[in-house]
């Protein structure tokens, strides 16, 4: 069997699958049933200062992926450092506690929910190129704590030089990504913004965001040696074998999470140990920064390579060739390819739903 089991900061954790700081760790109880689920550690919901006045309605699933208006914790840090944290420990599994968002509420906030933390997770969600704002809430969490400090990244374009000063900073790891946005959505059948926020607009969450969290975690990974937890579109095993791929040591799961309910953890973390034992793994580790290595080697091109069949596998469907622009692929008892029409594009190779087709990625 494929080991699933991660070390990240001294904190064991029995599968790389965790809760994110949102409405999947919302309080106790809920991290009690992602444990149930399968859940390998828990980032509980991120509390601040003051409890979240959160605007309705505040989530929605779109045809283009999902939309929410979710701030912090509505419960009050109180209700957290009495009874909630105190729940979460009993599931025994490593807890990242997730607090924000300035440095002063970081400061107040740190002393308190140390007796509880593994370790605590920052947000600042801020979009900016100023590292200022995200260094100054990084300091006030050393000096307030002694646990692992991981830093929460926003998708920011300049993602390498924010990460190693946030490393520079002394943070002890990244977690990346945040929501995207701002974004809108409106219900056709009345004209109103579906968000409940003043302005009508919501954060982008969820499988739509994935290339993104992919992108942000390969180039970071390329410049820092601290670890990173990837966030932001994990629906399966293999998006978790992705983002490991892409320099991720572990992942966490909020979107699907609150679409499927908590058994999704487990499900993920299967899929990947299913995986890994597909592909001749034995240990989750191997895979994490595979892609960084492979693109070392990678050659880029402008020429066309054609794609290849496996004609056992083909079931004739035609997905392909109704995307095929080129008009490459014809379809009479068998999938044949005009290699001097192909374009190489490799659309038809995503789109085929029996792995029937491969090009050379090299």
């Amino acid at each position: 069997m494929a080991n699933l089991n991660v070390n990240i900061c001294g904190m064991d954790f029995k599968n790389p699958i965790m809760t994110a700081a949102g409405p999947g760790a919302k309080d106790g109880e809920m991290c009690k049933k992602a444990k149930e689920g399968g859940v390998g550690g828990i980032v509980t919901k991120t509390i601040s200062v003051e409890a979240a006045d959160v605007p309705r309605p505040c989530m929605a699933k779109t045809s283009a992926g999902f939309l929410n208006t979710e701030l912090w914790s509505e419960l009050p840090k109180e209700q957290w450092i009495e009874k909630e944290y105190k729940k979460v420990k009993e599931t025994g599994l490593p807890v990242i506690i997730s607090m924000g968002y300035t440095a002063d509420q970081i400061k107040e906030i740190g002393p308190l929910v140390r007796p509880y933390a593994d370790a605590v997770e920052l947000s600042t969600h801020y979009v900016g190129t100023d590292v200022t704002p995200i260094v100054d809430a990084l300091k006030a969490a050393k000096n307030a704590l002694d646990v692992p400090v991981f830093m929460k990244m926003s998708p920011h374009t300049d993602i390498q030089k924010i990460a190693k000063a946030v490393e520079n900073a002394g943070a002890d790891g990244l977690v990346m990504i945040n929501s995207f946005g701002p974004c809108m959505a409106i219900d056709t059948n009345t004209g109103y913004p579906i968000m409940g926020s003043e302005a009508g607009y919501g954060w982008l969450s969820g499988a739509a965001i994935r290339p993104l969290t992919i992108r942000c975690i390969y180039d970071a990974a390329q410049v820092i040696d601290i670890p990173i937890i990837g966030v932001g579109g994990v629906t399966s095993g293999r998006d978790a074998a992705e983002m490991l791929m892409a320099g991720a040591n572990a992942v966490q799961i909020c979107t699907e999470a609150i679409l499927k309910g908590p058994s999704i953890y487990g499900k993920v973390a299967k899929e990947l140990h299913d995986f890994l034992e597909e592909k001749g793994y034995n240990d989750v580790n191997e895979i994490v920064g595979l892609a960084i290595e492979k693109g070392k080697e990678r050659k880029f091109r402008t020429y066309s390579i054609p794609p290849v069949i496996d004609q056992e596998k083909c079931i004739l469907c035609g997905q392909c060739k109704i995307s095929c622009v080129y008009d490459a692929i014809t379809l009479d008892g068998e999938w044949t390819l005009n290699e001097n029409k192909c374009f190489g594009c490799g659309l038809c190779v995503t789109k085929c739903p029996t792995n029937a087709l491969t090009i050379d990625y090299l």
